[in-house]
C-alpha cells in the first residue's frame, strides 16, 4: 500500500468517524432523555406556573371587588364607587344610577312648590230652557286650576280659561263671569280672595292679584333654549289634588296645536302628566326655572303622555301689558274670514286663501274697498293660506299701521290698503 493509498484510507476513516459522532451524539442524547421525561419537564416548568398565575390573578380580582377591606388597600375606593367605575368603564354599560335624577327632582320640587298655587273659581250657571222649578234655573258651579306666583307682592299668572268659561256657554245653559276667585298658597288650607287684573283669550293668559307680600316668586327660564329630551317637571293641582308634581322630558318644541275653540297656539310638548286642574301651573326645567305655563293635553283612546305648555318667553310682554292695561291692545282689521281648502277651491273655482265672509260694522275693513266674497292671498306681499297665518302677520303690526292685502275678486287680483285700528 503506497503512501497515497494509506492517506486516502485514513481520511475516509476520519470522515466516517465524524459521521458516526454526529449520529451517535444524537442517538446518545435521545437515549439519555426519554420522551416521558420531556413531557414532565414541560408540565413542571411551563404549564403549572401558567395555571397558578391565572388562578392567583383571579383570586386577587375577586378580593378587590368583593372584600371591602382588601379593595380599599388595593384601590383606595369604596364599594359604591367601584361599582360605578366598573359599570361605567366595562365593555357593556347597562347599569343606570338614578340617584342623580331623583336628587334633581327633589331639589326642583322643593324650590318650585312654594311658587305654585291652587285656584278655585265660582260661577253662576243659568238654564236657557223652561223648567218647572225656579231653583233649578240658576246654580253655582266651581272650577279649579293652578297658577304661578310671578312677583313677591302677589301677582299670579294663569290660563285665561281657568277664570273665563265663556266657551262653555251653549243653547242649554249660560255661565256668568267669575263670582269669586280664591287662591290656595302652598301648605295653606285657608284660601285668599284674588282679583282678576286682566285676561287675554287669544294667548289664553290671565293675571290675578292677591293682597299678600313676601311671597316666593318663581324664577324665569329661557324657553327659546329648551331642547328636546331635557328634564321637565309639571306642578299644579290636577283634579283638585294640590301640590302635585309630575316629571318627564320635553317631547317637542314649536308644536302648532289648535284648541277646541279653533285658536292656534305654538307650544312646548311634554310627557310629564298634565290633567284637568294643571292648567295655569308651572312647567320647569332641571334648574327649577319656569319654561312654560301648562295649558292643554291630548286625551282619547290610544293617547298617552301628550301635554302642552305655553312657552314662558311668549308670556312676558303679554303679562306686562295685562298688568298695565288689563288687556292686550292689538291691531284690528274687522272682518270674519274662512279658510279655503284645496277641495273647496276646486269645487268653487276660487284660489286657496282666506275667504271674506263678513265685514264688521264700523271696522277698518268696512271703511276700505274690501268686499264680502274676496279671497285674501297676501298680507303685505307675503303669501297666506289660512286665517291663522293672516292673524300672526297682523299681530306683528302696530295699531295705526297701514297694511296691504292682495285679494282675488272675479278672477282678478287687486291690492287693498287698510289702516289698522285698536281691537275693541
Amino acid at each position: 500500500m503506497d503512501d497515497n493509498q494509506q492517506k486516502q484510507e485514513k481520511n475516509e476513516s476520519n470522515s466516517n468517524f465524524g459521521n458516526t459522532f454526529v449520529k451517535s451524539s444524537s442517538s446518545a442524547y435521545a437515549k439519555s432523555v426519554p420522551k416521558s421525561k420531556k413531557e414532565h419537564t414541560f408540565f413542571k416548568s411551563v404549564f403549572l406556573p401558567l395555571v397558578f398565575g391565572i388562578v392567583g390573578a383571579s383570586l386577587i380580582l375577586m378580593l378587590c371587588f368583593y372584600v371591602p377591606a382588601v379593595r380599599k388597600i388595593f384601590t383606595g375606593t369604596s364599594s359604591d364607587n367601584v361599582e360605578k367605575i366598573f359599570t361605567a368603564t366595562g365593555p357593556v354599560s347597562q347599569g343606570v344610577d338614578i340617584s342623580e335624577y331623583s336628587g334633581t327632582a327633589i331639589s326642583v320640587a322643593n324650590k318650585v312648590l312654594p311658587s305654585v298655587v291652587g285656584i278655585e273659581v265660582d260661577f253662576s250657571v243659568s238654564a236657557n230652557y223652561p223648567t218647572f222649578y225656579a231653583a233649578q234655573q240658576s246654580t253655582t258651579s266651581t272650577a279649579t286650576g293652578s297658577g304661578v306666583i310671578i312677583s313677591k307682592d302677589g301677582y299670579i299668572l294663569t290660563n285665561n280659561h281657568v277664570i273665563d268659561t265663556s266657551s262653555s256657554s251653549s243653547n242649554y245653559y249660560s255661565v256668568s263671569e267669575a263670582n269669586s276667585v280664591k287662591i290656595y298658597l302652598h301648605n295653606e288650607t285657608e284660601p285668599i280672595e284674588a282679583k282678576i287684573i286682566g285676561s287675554d283669550s287669544l294667548t289664553d293668559l290671565a293675571v290675578l292679584k292677591i293682597d299678600k307680600d313676601n311671597l316666593t316668586a318663581i324664577e324665569f327660564g329661557d324657553s327659546d333654549s329648551v331642547q328636546v329630551g331635557e328634564f321637565a317637571m309639571a306642578i299644579g293641582s290636577p283634579l283638585d289634588m294640590r301640590n302635585t308634581v309630575t316629571s318627564g322630558i320635553i317631547s317637542g318644541t314649536h308644536r302648532e296645536i289648535k284648541d277646541s275653540d279653533g285658536t292656534m297656539y305654538t307650544l312646548l310638548q311634554t310627557d310629564a302628566a298634565i290633567n284637568a286642574g294643571n292648567s295655569g301651573g308651572a312647567l320647569v326645567n332641571a334648574d327649577g326655572k319656569l319654561i312654560g305655563i301648562n295649558t292643554l293635553k291630548m286625551a282619547g283612546t290610544g293617547i298617552e303622555g301628550m301635554g302642552f305648555a305655553i312657552p314662558v318667553n311668549s308670556t312676558l310682554d303679554i303679562t306686562q301689558e295685562l298688568i298695565a292695561n288689563g288687556k292686550v291692545k292689538r291691531p284690528y282689521i274687522g272682518f270674519t274670514g274662512v279658510d279655503v281648502t284645496a277641495e273647496q277651491a276646486t269645487i268653487y273655482r276660487i284660489p286657496i286663501g282666506v275667504y271674506v265672509y263678513q265685514l264688521e260694522s264700523d271696522g277698518p275693513a268696512k271703511k276700505s274697498d274690501l268686499k264680502v266674497g274676496d279671497v285674501i292671498l297676501k298680507f303685505n306681499g307675503k303669501d297666506i293660506k289660512t286665517m291663522s297665518e293672516l292673524n300672526n302677520l297682523k299681530n306683528e303690526c302696530k295699531i295705526g299701521d297701514t297694511i296691504t292685502l292682495t285679494v282675488s275678486r272675479d278672477g282678478k287680483e287687486r291690492e287693498i290698503e287698510i289702516k289698522l285700528a285698536e281691537q275693541p
